[in-house]
């Protein structure tokens, strides 16, 4: 699905797609923290994939609130840095590297170090153990170049899985997190410039797909739109 199609979560919907999960997904440790990371972090599902132990945590365990995220694992290989700062998503997160430890998945001897997890395996792990599979892609960049990137197509089917468990069907896929995040963020005040910057998209009219605005808003804006002086 096109991610300017993908329908952005109401609080409600988003409650319920969390509790479906918890209640339902074989590996709910995991899934809600994959989930959390696109509402809460606005991170790709690629990035997700991507991401490697030693981006949140420190050797001595601690994690990292503001995660530096590598141009080597972003869609634009742009650096920008995200933050797990979310009370949902740090208890997720917490709870799901002590369930990742127990499963004994890329696992060190001293857990006295990045928890027991090894720095350089990814965070996110399949129900075997293993890295998402990525696949190599191809798309125009803005300069109108032909450009190689990597997509973790079956992470993307499998998000989109979750959504569908939940009862949220058509117009709902995996980028639906990354677009709620935008949405939420502007909708509580938040200028575009800060959104820009949290996607890491290079200009502003990037952040156009990204929008969601109801109707209500709509009208609210025009009714209170001031005309004195």
């Amino acid at each position: 699905m096109d991610p300017r199609h993908s329908k952005v979560l109401t609080p409600t919907k988003f409650r319920h797609l969390m509790r479906v999960t918890d209640a339902t997904s074989r590996f709910p440790e995991r899934d809600t923290l994959i989930l959390l990371l696109g509402v809460t972090c606005g991170m790709r599902v690629t990035e997700i994939a991507r991401l490697e132990v030693s981006h949140v945590l420190t050797r001595s365990g601690a994690r990292r609130e503001e995660i530096a995220l590598p141009g080597s694992i972003t869609k634009g290989c742009r650096p920008r840095c995200v933050f797990l700062s979310h009370p949902r998503a740090l208890e997720a997160f917490d709870r799901y590297v002590e369930w990742r430890y127990i499963r004994a998945d890329g696992v060190l001897l001293d857990k006295c170090e990045y928890r027991g997890l090894m720095p350089h395996t990814r965070l996110i792990l399949t129900q075997k153990g293993g890295p998402f599979e990525l696949s190599v892609k191809r798309r125009v960049n803005i300069e109108g170049e032909a450009v190689e990137y990597l997509a973790a197509d079956s992470l993307q089917s499998y998000v989109t899985s979750l959504y569908r468990a939940a009862g949220l069907g058509a117009g709902y896929s995996s980028h639906s997190g990354r677009r709620t995040f935008a949405s939420r963020l502007v909708a509580q005040g938040h200028s575009l410039e800060t959104v820009q910057i949290l996607l890491g998209h290079s200009h502003l009219d990037h952040i156009a797909p990204y929008l969601d605005v109801s109707q209500r808003e709509l009208r609210e804006a025009v009714a209170a739109v001031n005309l004195r002086d």
